[in-house]
């Protein structure tokens, strides 16, 4: 029987045990986000307490977010990643002995909240660099859905719930522990992954001194920081999408819970609902992108996906009832998850190999950094225009970036210049003319699949 395409990267040993490791890595992750909350409590902190550990992950996160795109381009990935779990296993595991013995305080749990975060942005960048040295390219973008419905189905909804349950069974230090373990179990997964080289000549050139550390490493980022600046497509997408966060992320993080309690009169079980149905829809929109090959036009169908996942959020600031604002989060999901599949494969097969790390951190750098922006300006700007118009301009204004960003950008023309639905061994289809080595614009690699070799 024909593996079904949504499910056709498990048809390769490696994937599966790398996809094995993502699956408990983000089991794990969603266990933490739950068990740190009631271990705060637990302690007797309030919410000041909670918005220190909290927002140490956060600084964690965004402080280490580009060195991470640096060693995943100078580091082979896998031991990258062995690292990041063994080093979480480790200090949450210390952190949970500590809470069963009775003497842990807020300041450590802090403390390995920033290391989590620090893991966090040296794990993406390795694993996205890592996994088109490991799956063909004609199954990345299954492997990019089924990452896509990973996250919310293990990270938002199962991770939290069991952490609810051995926090009610026993104690949120025993919620830590089982956290600590999958830390141990993600690092297993990973050391049966087989090694890969270091897609990247790292060589010093004969005659000169090699470079200080502190200085290759900066022009590592200004060398990646270079390549996205000149790379059209990729620039344009980047700038679009960190306009969009800007405009959106802070209305639907901090001013929908307001719309649910003050136009619909609902509480905290209907505000959950609504973040479920976003979930849902995400991994719905994962599950049938990874379900289909690369569109055609590619570029565009990602954006303007993009804007129309926005588009819903108008719901929140006309409705008066829950239901219209639990399908519009539904619909976001759907169209917000499903280009995220393209955008991930869209980077693993157009961006060279030696830089694969350092955009992919890069793009992340920009998402992270402006979301506190956004949040921070969505209630004055709430309290300054209403509701109602913030969620007009959030839910309309990325549609209009997204449409007008295609000329600057020359996206119709470049996505039409580099077809990427064409598989290795296809013919070009009728009206589209054959990519020659000299029309590859900078930044553009061909399909094809980097071997496995033995070097760590």
């Amino acid at each position: 029987m024909r593996t079904p395409r949504a499910l056709s990267p498990l048809r390769h040993r490696p994937y599966r045990w790398l996809a094995s490791a993502l699956a408990v890595s983000m089991l794990g992750q969603g266990l933490w986000l739950v068990a740190v909350v009631w271990q705060v409590v637990a302690l007797g902190g309030g919410p000041g307490d909670l918005s220190l550990v909290t927002a140490a992950a956060a600084v964690g996160l965004l402080g280490a977010s580009l060195l991470g795109g640096v060693l995943a381009d100078r580091v082979a990935q896998r031991r990258t990643l062995i690292a990041t779990e063994v080093a979480r296993a480790v200090a949450v595991g210390l952190v949970a002995a500590l809470s069963l013995l009775g003497v842990l305080q807020v300041w450590q749990l802090a403390l390995v909240s920033l290391l989590t975060g620090v893991a966090g942005a040296l794990y993406y960048p390795a694993y996205s660099a890592l996994l088109p040295a490991i799956v063909p390219a004609d199954d990345l973008m299954p492997a990019n859905g089924l990452e896509g419905v990973l996250r919310p189905v293990l990270l938002q909804a199962a991770g939290p719930a069991l952490a609810g349950v051995v926090v009610a069974a026993t104690s949120p230090g025993a919620a830590l522990v089982v956290t600590a373990a999958t830390g141990v179990v993600a690092a297993g997964c990973l050391a049966a992954v087989p090694a890969t080289a270091v897609r990247r000549d790292l060589s010093t050139p004969a005659g000169q001194a090699p470079q200080h550390p502190v200085r290759a490493l900066l022009a590592d980022l200004r060398e990646g920081a270079a390549f996205m600046v000149r790379t059209r497509w990729l620039l344009t997408t980047s700038l679009f999408a960190s306009a969009m966060i800007l405009v959106m992320m802070g209305p639907l993080e901090v001013l929908v819970p307001f719309a649910v309690k003050d136009r619909a009169g609902g509480g905290p079980e209907q505000h959950a609902l609504v973040l479920a149905a976003f979930g849902i829809g995400g991994a719905v929109g994962s599950l049938v992108m990874a379900s289909l090959r690369m569109p055609r036009r590619y570029l565009s169908a990602m954006n303007l996906m993009w804007g129309l996942g926005c588009v819903p959020l108008v719901v929140f600031g006309t409705a008066t009832s829950v239901g219209p604002m639990v399908a519009a989060c539904f619909v976001a999901g759907v169209l917000f998850n499903a280009p995220m599949v393209i955008w991930g494969t869209l980077l693993q097969r157009r961006v060279p190999p030696e830089f694969l790390g350092r955009v992919s951190s890069l793009d992340f750098f920009v998402s992270l950094a402006f979301m506190p922006v956004s949040m921070a300006l969505a209630g004055p700007v709430s309290a300054l225009v209403g509701l109602q118009a913030t969620f007009l301009v959030a839910g309309t204004a990325p549609l209009v970036i997204a449409v007008v960003a295609r000329v600057p950008g020359r996206l119709p023309a470049d996505e039409l210049a580099h077809p990427l639905d064409v598989q290795p061994g296809e013919v070009q289809p009728s009206g589209v003319e054959e990519v020659k080595p000299s029309d590859v614009e900078v930044g553009d690699v061909r399909p094809g699949r980097v071997p496995v070799t033995d070097a760590g």
